[in-house]
């Protein structure tokens, strides 16, 4: 089995959806959940959901170390360490600490680091990371509220953040297949090796040449290359059909388009972040009010920031991101334990974390794909079961919260 430990709860369902592709059966265990025994034995991989992305390092390497265990009790022979495709981390980040910690534990010498998911524009050239023609260090994730990325090579993002040597293999290397990446992968004077990627077929080779490697890291890209084991999958049902609701904590360039689009025929509303921050819990009764007179056949769409200066960092001196997390997550907790809503599409790495531990989420199970990155999976909460679609900010087309739908038809 293929066990996975994702820093965040879409990428962990993005993951799951390239290794969904690739044949493998699959499903992302939330935090410290198990899928069970049973489930478990009908599996080809299980992806961990944590939110660590922005924890301090002892709590996110406790965290995977937590996880590491599980995965190897569970009979995991290779781990795959996710992180997002822009490499998402300051210098005082936890990428690199926790490679050290599996790559340790599992007795690594090279682990491949490759970020690059090229259906989305996030592809690696001569080291470097490219978000569409743009280099990380000039596009949007500059000014990253919590991680902005100021520079665009790999390697130079990740030495800081551990002891060992970090090397490169660029594209030349990837174009002479599998077998000549593998020798240069374990010929490379360094623990971890960045590793070019500017298409598929590069992650098809990078795949092929570390199949067999007990530890991989990257985006979610890399599982598009590793080797399925081809099963048969299972038959996936989105539960009950029912009221639909988009919650928008993510304020980025991406999912400001995708609300605009939205609103074009679907009825929007902002949170307010002095309400947020001051009174969470008559702000989320508001909104689920405002929710319940919405026409029945429309898709309501509630949002932190349709421009960029509806961004309020801080209200009264406190944190304005947290509080918006928690008014989405609580709205969503009302309406879906009340069976008032059973169709959920969330935007927002940290705003799926909280909406998915509100409604007691143990386990996701995957369904079809959306868009790159984006897919549906069901679940089971206090509520019954849901349909629930986790969307990074950065990813989808701009009228993803109109057209996701179609695929529960």
């Amino acid at each position: 089995m293929l066990g996975a430990i994702a820093d965040d709860f879409t990428g962990a369902t993005d993951l799951a959806i390239m290794l969904r592709r690739n044949g493998f059966r699959v499903a992302v265990a939330i935090e410290g959940n198990d899928p069970g025994e049973s489930a478990r034995s009908g599996l080809d991989a299980v992806v961990i959901a944590l939110k660590t992305r922005t924890a301090p390092v002892p709590d996110a390497v406790a965290a995977s170390r937590s996880a590491l265990g599980r995965l190897r009790d569970w009979g995991a022979r290779q781990i795959y360490v996710k992180y997002c495709s822009t490499f998402d981390s300051t210098e005082r980040g936890n990428i690199g600490p926790v490679l050290d910690l599996v790559s340790d534990e599992l007795g690594a010498r090279r682990v491949v680091v490759a970020p690059a998911m090229p259906a989305n524009g996030r592809t690696v050239y001569l080291g470097h990371l490219f978000v569409g023609s743009d280099l990380l260090e000039h596009s949007s994730m500059r000014h990253h509220p919590l991680t902005p990325m100021t520079r665009s090579r790999v390697a130079e993002l990740l030495r800081p953040q551990t002891s060992h040597a970090v090397a490169e293999i660029h594209h030349e290397t990837l174009r002479r297949g599998p077998e000549a990446v593998r020798a240069v992968i374990e010929a490379a004077p360094a623990r971890y090796v960045v590793v070019d990627a500017i298409d598929d077929e590069d992650l098809r080779v990078l795949g092929a040449a570390v199949a067999d490697s007990p530890v991989v890291s990257g985006g979610s890209g890399l599982a598009r290359g590793l080797p399925g084991p081809g099963s048969d999958l299972d038959s996936w049902q989105p539960g009950p059909d029912g009221r639909r609701v988009v919650l928008c904590g993510s304020a980025s360039a991406t999912t400001r388009r995708q609300i605009d689009t939205a609103a074009r025929t679907e009825p929007v509303r902002r949170i307010d972040p002095r309400s947020a921050v001051r009174e969470p819990e008559q702000e989320a009764e508001a909104i689920t009010a405002w929710l319940r007179t919405q026409p029945v056949s429309s898709t309501p769409v509630v949002y932190a920031a349709r421009e960029p200066d509806d961004v309020v960092p801080e209200v009264d001196g406190r944190a304005v991101a947290p509080a918006i997390e928690r008014v989405l997550a609580r709205t969503a907790q009302q309406l879906v334990e009340a069976a008032e809503v059973t169709r959920v599409l969330v935007a927002g790495g940290e705003t799926s974390g909280a909406v998915v531990r509100e409604l007691g989420i143990g386990v996701l199970r995957i369904g079809p794909e959306i868009a790159p990155g984006i897919c549906w999976s069901s679940a089971t909460t206090n509520g019954g079961e849901i349909a629930l679609a986790l969307k990074s900010g950065n990813f989808g087309p701009d009228d993803l919260f109109t057209s996701a739908w179609d695929r529960l038809a």
